[in-house]
This record gives structure tokens, C-alpha cells and sequence, in this order.
């Protein structure tokens, strides 16, 4: 898939006020700096189309883009550590499961995990959320960049053992990196594998 055309359409942490329910829709999340924004940029060729900060915790709404008018792209708040009260962290976890459990045109989640390190307690306990919920997702694993080889494979193995103790099956996934582009190709193929039916 080229991405021909990536537009800003609405920021808002209310699930009734999303765009109308008539495309097919992906979303990201992840870990608080698990390179999300900057991956983003990267899948649709736009180096500013999400904000990227030093800083975690730099996306507070539910952020919708329209992607070749045909599908939308939205970019969620991180979970887990970020230099925010614990009021205002728990206020988005109650409004990106709203809108996850809510948003009838949802049609994969994809879960950002930091290549890096070893399996994290959020994330796992996320995914084992989304399972039970029964809302698919696949898990990218970003900042490959950063591992030669071995390391990625021992790190990608370590989290397969590790999901393997709660999980039958373990949930799809795919490599990649913001600052070289691996990856992006096959991300945007599942994506128009789905929007076609044929997944």
C-alpha cells in the first residue's frame, strides 16, 4: 500500500464525538517512549503528522488521521509510566477502553513493545486485557535498530516463552524501526489484507 494522502481530522478523548463509524480503523498504543509518534510518521511518510517529545506521556487524546480516504490511522495515549498525575493516567485508561471496547468500526490494535527489553508488566497485562475482551491486535516490536540480530532474536524469543505461559497461541507480530523503515511495508500490507477481507 502507498500512502498517498494522511490528514489530521480530530483530537478528542470521547468516543461519540470520533469520526462517523464508516471506514476501517487501526490503532496504536503502547508503553509511554516506546517510539510510537515516531513510528507513525514513518508508516504514513509525514515526519510531522504525530508529535514526538523527549518526554513521556506526550499524546493525551485520541488522535484520528484519514489515511488515502480510505481508512484511519489513530494514535492513542501511551499507558504505564508517564510524568503525569495518577488521576489524569487513570483517566485515560477509562477513555481509551471505552473507545476500544466501543468503537464498532476497530479493526486491529496494534501494540507497541520496545524491542530492547526484557517482557514488561504493562504491556503483557494490556494484551492479556485485549484477549479476554476479545478485540484482535498484533504486537510491533520497535527500535530494532538498536539490536544486532542475535540480540533481537534472543529478546523476540524470551517474549514468546514469556506469552506462551498465558497464551494457547501467541498473538501476531511484526519488526520494526522508525529510523530505517523496516517494517512499514509489511505493517501497511497486513492493514490493506484486512481492509480487503482477506484475513
Amino acid at each position: 500500500m502507498e500512502i498517498k494522502e494522511a490528514i489530521f481530522v480530530v483530537s478528542n478523548t470521547d468516543v461519540k464525538k470520533c469520526p462517523a463509524p464508516d471506514r476501517p480503523e487501526y490503532a496504536f498504543i503502547g508503553r509511554s517512549n516506546v517510539g510510537k509518534s515516531s513510528l507513525i510518521n514513518r508508516i504514513t511518510n509525514k515526519k510531522a503528522l504525530a508529535k514526538i517529545s523527549g518526554k513521556p506521556g506526550k499524546t493525551r487524546l485520541i488522535n484520528h488521521y484519514l489515511i488515502n480516504n480510505d481508512w484511519y490511522l489513530v494514535d492513542l495515549p501511551g499507558y504505564g509510566y508517564a510524568e503525569v498525575p495518577k488521576k489524569e493516567r487513570l483517566k485515560w485508561e477509562q477513555f481509551i477502553k471505552r473507545y476500544i471496547l466501543q468503537r464498532e468500526n476497530l479493526y486491529c490494535v496494534f501494540v507497541l513493545v520496545d524491542s530492547r527489553h526484557e517482557p514488561q508488566k504493562p504491556d503483557l497485562e494490556f494484551m492479556e486485557w485485549l484477549g479476554t475482551s476479545k478485540v484482535p491486535f498484533v504486537i510491533i516490536f520497535t527500535k530494532i535498530d538498536k539490536l544486532n540480530p542475535s540480540e533481537l532474536e534472543n529478546n523476540l524469543r524470551n517474549y514468546e516463552e514469556k506469552l506462551f505461559e498465558t497464551w494457547e497461541t501467541t498473538p501476531g507480530y511484526y519488526v520494526s524501526s522508525a529510523e530505517t523503515g523496516q517494517g512499514t511495508t509489511e505493517i501497511l500490507d497486513f492493514i490493506e489484507t484486512v481492509n480487503t477481507g482477506g484475513l
